[in-house]
């Protein structure tokens, strides 16, 4: 297995396509729309955006995420992770995040005791509370040595761009066009 940064425009839209519909699902709306959306017009456009890959020996995608930096260009978090098609029990998405937390300086976000203790054994060490119940983990590769210095990840405003689709139909075609056709076009290799 390894990590590979997606950088082919067509198939980066497929997986970033992908985490979208799948982590959202169907029954969220436009949101997944709305989210590649942005994600593609907004952080692709200014480099703050990345889509990694967990690839087998074939170069099979096992796991996707998409890590944004953060606005201090600091770090990267994953916001968004997926496994693909994998046995129940095994977790291609938290080995590609313990490899990543080799080599980038990672923050990530856990909503549970359980979250957490999967993130901490992926290689995420350090450990602050964060608003609303939330522990922020890092990676020794991180530069934060306090809560205070943990800069706020970059985000797409999903209303903003609701607002722009009202405003615009076209574009609101173009990129719902985008969205199916990169979500059929899903690789099978990388």
């Amino acid at each position: 297995m390894r990590v590979i940064q997606v950088n082919e425009p067509a198939q980066r839209d497929a997986c970033l396509a992908r985490l979208c519909a799948d982590t959202f699902g169907s029954e969220s709306g436009l949101t997944p729309l709305l989210r590649f959306a942005g994600v593609t017009g907004v952080l692709f456009e200014q480099q703050a955006a990345r889509v990694l890959a967990l690839v087998d020996d074939d170069s099979r995608p096992l796991a996707l995420a998409l890590l944004v930096l953060d606005k201090a260009n600091q770090g990267m978090t994953p916001m968004l992770m997926l496994d693909l098609d994998t046995p129940a029990g095994s977790s291609p998405a938290m080995v590609l995040i313990h490899e990543l937390a080799q080599r980038a300086p990672l923050r990530v976000d856990a909503n549970d005791d359980a979250e957490q203790q999967r993130l901490t054994h992926a290689g995420l060490g350090r450990w602050f509370d964060g608003p609303h119940g939330i522990r922020i983990g890092l990676n020794d590769k991180h530069p934060a040595t306090a809560l205070a210095d943990i800069a706020t990840p970059l985000s797409v405003d999903d209303t903003a761009v609701a607002q722009g689709f009202k405003r615009d139909r076209t574009l609101f075609e173009r990129y719902k066009q985008r969205f199916t056709d990169s979500l059929a076009n899903f690789p099978a290799a990388l």
